[in-house]
């Protein structure tokens, strides 16, 4: 499988400013005219329909976590917290 290279992109104005309403055109806070404005300039910069996709995808995969949290021996849990500096999160009885 060959992976395609990454082009350098320069964001123009108006990936900039669909990038500030991503949050909220995910959210549907936004009036459908800037939501058509946003989907048109998403069909036409990959770069931007990437960085949209990422973020639905993360989104996804958050609230997928939030209802089946996995799980972790109670030992590879606590090396992960260690390793990334966060041994105040584990649970007190896990300690």
């Amino acid at each position: 499988m060959s992976v395609k290279p990454v082009q350098p992109h320069r964001h123009t104005d108006e990936c900039s400013r669909v990038l500030d309403h991503l949050n909220d055109y995910i959210d549907d806070k936004l009036s459908p005219e800037l939501c058509t404005e946003l989907e048109a300039h998403l069909a036409e910069c990959e770069n931007c329909r990437v960085v949209y996709d990422t973020l639905n995808k993360t989104l996804y995969l958050v609230h997928q976590l939030r209802e089946q949290p996995p799980q972790l021996p109670e030992a590879v849990e606590y090396r992960l917290f260690a390793v990334m500096k966060l041994e105040q999160f584990i649970p007190k009885k896990r300690k």
